[in-house]
């Protein structure tokens, strides 16, 4: 038998095929990589090229430090503090609610934190990042750190972020920044805000956006295909400008002593330094705080604060309009004597009552009985309406319109931080440009006692108080003082609108009505004598109550049976010391009743704290 150790021709043929085998794996391998060549090199020809030329060297806008606030005695009111937020690039993502989803597994993310998310989303800038999550703790930035490869587009940025430290105290002063939006945008300017996320929205912040902002830099960095950054080191940066630190007017004290009188009431204090204008106390009650506005208030935090009825978010300071009541008894009385429809030594009988001749309408005094015979320092002394009655009649309308107007009521007083309303000072051209009606000579009475159609804001009122105590001189309120910069430390005096002189007014007018308030609270009849027991000093006062509905002709108000939003409203001016004015506030407590009950004792409070300290120390 023949046994066959090696089969050559087959171990030939093996080796063939199996050369042939790897010659066309070769083959196929080589046209494999040729075609992959060709779709890179041709087919996505631009496409690479865009990515080289990406993986060169950019300019990155660098964002300027926003400045800081102070009060006037030094005291932080806006400042920077760093955090880590959670941010993602929309166009560099295909799924937003599958990759939040997954970050969510990561870090936690709230449906308030998606809800802010979507709404940021809607109103950025493209190529910006969109925050999920804010103040990440460093356990949150570890975690991602681990996986951030598999999230394109998606980072934790290191930024500074604004915060009140006084939160609510200050809040309708300072206003706050937020994010930026399309609003922004049409007003801003592109270039210098690249790189910021966030501009003033209200108050301080926003009125002094161009000091507070500084002056954005720029970076070279190298970048890759990726958008990352591989270097960014090189020379040719240029650092930002920080943004100037800006000094208010505001004394941090007082404004805790006004704002705790108002604890628990509505309603608004503003305080103000009679020379200047500088507001020392600006206080709207109730407050809020405005820390959660910065990086996007929750829907159903700002739905309460926005439908509340108590309206935190309005700033009565500036903003609200109010009957002035029996507070603007003095300027008018500084106008009759002006216009000569009054000398000081001038009577009146006051029964108790007024009526226009050929009338049955009877307008009431608020005391029964009558004042008896009362000159104008007695009126004021004792608030009687009687003789306002008549001299708002004798005035007419467009005297007392234009009487008042002279005053700055009426029209904005052009505080700093804008965004005040006008009030409104009635006249016979306004209701008829307004209602197509005329003019009664009712409704001039009305206006003589500040209801009706008058309106005041606190601000106004408080600046026209100010005028009265420096004779005439309207100095426009101001929240901003000093500007400092960070860099070479440099202050420089921040420019307001000019003095203003009402003018043709007799020095003895002034000093008759200066005397007159200052029996209001000194005098043995008057309406805040006991607000101003046992002072220190001596101060100027006139208390006011305005009504907030209507009362009919027979009918007689009664507070006990009155709801509490229907009550009248509170209301006191007054400046101290009488002979020398430091200080002038107009005060508004809503629906707190008298103003001799509920507005005078704060006055008392705000003086005590601020001229007796600044005396001893």
């Amino acid at each position: 038998m023949r046994v066959v150790f090696r089969n050559i021709v087959a171990e030939a043929r093996l080796i063939r095929w199996r050369l042939y085998i790897a010659a066309a794996f070769f083959i196929l391998s080589f046209m494999l990589i040729m075609a992959r060549l060709f779709y890179l090199q041709v087919i996505q020809h631009e496409h690479f090229i865009t990515l080289s030329e990406n993986n060169h060297i950019k300019l990155l806008p660098v964002a300027p430090t926003r400045g800081l606030i102070y009060s006037r005695d030094g005291v932080l009111l806006a400042e920077n503090l760093p955090a880590f937020s959670l941010e993602i690039v929309p166009e560099r993502s295909e799924d937003l609610e599958d990759l939040i989803g997954k970050l969510a597994g990561i870090v936690a993310v709230s449906d308030e934190d998606r809800q802010r998310f979507y709404n940021l989303l809607a109103n950025r800038r493209p190529g910006d990042g969109v925050p999920l999550r804010y103040n990440l703790d460093e356990r949150e930035v570890a975690s991602f750190a681990v996986v951030r490869h598999r999230f394109p587009g998606v980072d934790v940025a290191a930024r500074l972020t604004r915060h009140y430290p006084l939160g609510a105290l200050t809040a309708h002063a300072l206003g706050y920044v937020g994010r930026i939006d399309d609003k922004d945008l049409a007003t801003l300017s592109r270039s210098q805000y690249l790189g910021t996320t966030h501009t003033g929205k209200l108050g301080v912040e926003k009125a002094y956006e161009d000091l507070l902002h500084g002056r954005v830099g720029y970076q070279q960095v190298e970048i890759n295909a990726q958008g990352r950054i591989i270097r960014a080191d090189l020379p040719g940066s240029r650092a930002p400008e920080p943004g100037k630190n800006i000094f208010l007017t505001l004394d941090v004290s007082l404004q805790q002593v006004a704002e705790s009188a108002l604890q628990g009431k509505r309603g608004a204090i503003v305080a103000l330094d009679p020379e200047t204008g500088a507001i020392l106390a600006l206080v709207s009650a109730p407050s809020y705080d405005p820390n959660p506005f910065v990086n996007g208030i929750d829907l159903a935090s700002y739905q309460a604060l926005l439908h509340s009825p108590d309206t935190p978010l309005l700033n009565r300071a500036i903003q609200g309009k109010y009957p002035p009541g029996s507070t603007i008894k003095p300027f008018l009385g500084a106008v009759a004597l002006t216009t000569g429809i009054r000398a000081a030594d001038d009577e009146l009988w006051c029964p108790g009552w007024y009526s226009l001749r050929g009338s049955d309408h009877v307008y009431r005094d608020w005391k029964k009985g009558g004042h008896g015979h009362v000159n104008m320092s007695y009126a004021i002394m004792q608030s009687c309406d009687v003789y306002f009655y008549a001299l708002a009649n004798e005035m007419g309308i467009r005297r007392l319109h234009d009487g008042l107007e002279a005053f700055g009521f009426g029209r904005k007083t052009g505080i700093d931080i804008g965004n005040e309303a006008d009030g409104l000072v009635p006249s016979d051209e306004w209701k008829r440009k307004t209602y197509n009606q005329p003019w009664y000579g009712g409704e001039t009475l009305i206006a003589g006692i500040g209801q009706g159609s008058l309106l005041v804001t606190p601000v106004q009122l408080a600046a026209a108080t100010a005028a009265l105590a420096m004779h005439g001189r309207l100095a426009p309120p101001h929240l901003a003082s000093v500007q400092k910069d960070i860099i070479n430390g440099a202050t420089a005096a921040l420019e307001h609108l000019p003095f203003r002189q009402v003018k043709g007014f007799e020095p003895t007018a002034w000093k008759l009505i200066t005397d007159a308030m200052v029996a209001v609270v000194h005098g043995d009849a008057g309406t805040a004598r006991r607000s101003g027991m046992d002072a220190a000093y001596r101060f100027a006062g006139k208390t006011g109550t305005a009504q907030v509905i209507g009362i009919a002709q027979n009918e007689q108000y009664n507070k006990e049976t009155t709801p509490e939003r229907f009550q009248d409203h509170g209301l006191f001016i007054a400046y101290a010391p009488a002979e020398t004015p430091r200080l002038a506030v107009a005060i508004i407590v809503e629906n707190g009743g008298s103003g001799s009950a509920s507005a005078a004792p704060i006055a008392r409070l705000l003086f005590d704290h601020y001229i007796l300290r600044n005396t001893s120390g």
